[in-house]
């Protein structure tokens, strides 16, 4: 990382920079045998009272004392992927939002107060895509009354790590007293390669409907309530897909939902005692063929940071990150 101008380190960045990715470096004194420097490259959101704070791509908050500040510059956006399908946050926001839809919904200025009596945090939080018109306090404090008269905690889904998304907001949340809890991967990739798998002899059947053997390897619930089928159901065009197994429960499952040119892959299980025998592959395959055939040509799915064995096996189909989503709560 080069700071240097004329071989002077030189801090070209303030205030009026806030909502900017920049690139600082700064110094930490490490006792009395001198000091080491430390690199930090993301969105500045906030620059108060002496202190800046970074937000990383991963969704990471750094703090920055300004009198540490021994270089810094604002640099350009990340570049451009080089595998996969070209899309924007915004883009891919709206599609993976009409994939998997709440029961009730609620506009509050530009956001989306979701609710689906607590089945999945992306059908019970906010979907914020725009300006509230209202002071994010005030907005806040709409949403916190909104689901406490459905009896349910506040949630307000957030993106970092790609052009257009929300470290800004992120770090509004933080200032109110909103925290982190869980986050995510959204991930993307070509769909054909997708789709490319050598048949196994895997017979997956594909279906309109989750039924009830269906129903019974998706691990989200013990007895479906009735906000889950209008859930899974949702979406432009849905497809389950199912590897029969030996008892009442398929041996793995699958859902994608086919949106113009992107198919988004959801719900990919396997049972535990049937895992690393190319299930998951299997039911990926089934569903990406259907979804060429209905002419999609992108592919997109979401993954928790800490799942190694799904993540490997997206790595292995050519699913690159494209930006990290979060869930945020009152502390």
């Amino acid at each position: 990382m080069e700071f240097t101008i004329g071989g002077r380190l030189d801090v070209r960045i303030t205030r009026a920079d806030v909502g900017k990715r920049v690139s600082v470096r700064r110094r930490r004194d490490i006792g009395g045998t001198g000091a080491e420097f430390t690199d930090t490259v993301g969105v500045l959101t906030s620059w108060t009272d002496g202190v800046l704070s970074i937000t990383r791509k991963s969704g990471e908050s750094v703090r920055i004392v300004e009198s540490s500040l021994v270089a810094g510059k604002v640099v350009p956006a990340a570049p451009a992927r080089r595998r996969g399908p070209a899309a924007s946050f915004g883009e891919l926001a709206a599609v993976t939002a009409r994939a998997w839809q709440p029961v009730e919904s609620e506009a509050l200025g530009e956001w989306r107060l979701r609710a689906a009596a607590g089945f999945t945090r992306r059908a019970n939080s906010v979907l914020p895509l725009g300006d509230p018109r209202l002071p994010v306090g005030e907005a806040l404090g709409r949403v916190r009354a909104w689901y406490a008269e459905r009896g349910l905690p506040p949630y307000v889904q957030t993106a970092t790590g790609a052009a257009g998304t929300q470290e800004v907001l992120c770090a509004e949340l933080e200032r109110h007293g909103w925290r982190r809890e869980v986050s995510a991967q959204v991930r993307i990739a070509a769909l054909a390669p997708v789709g490319d798998g050598e048949p196994d002899g895997t017979a997956v059947r594909l279906t309109r409907e989750p039924d009830a053997a269906w129903l019974s390897r998706y691990q989200r619930f013990s007895v479906p309530g009735p906000q889950v089928l209008p859930v899974l159901r949702s979406g432009p065009s849905v497809w389950f897909a199912a590897v029969a197994g030996d008892g009442d429960a398929p041996d793995a499952i699958g859902r994608c939902v086919v949106d113009g040119r992107w198919a988004g892959f959801m719900a990919v299980e396997v049972a535990p005692e049937r895992r690393r025998r190319g299930l998951a592959t299997a039911v990926m395959t089934a569903l990406a063929r259907r979804a060429l055939d209905e002419g999609a040509s992108a592919a997109w799915l979401q993954v928790e940071e800490d799942n190694d064995g799904a993540r490997a096996l997206y790595d292995g189909m050519g699913f690159a990150l494209h930006h990290h989503y979060h869930h945020y709560r009152p502390a």
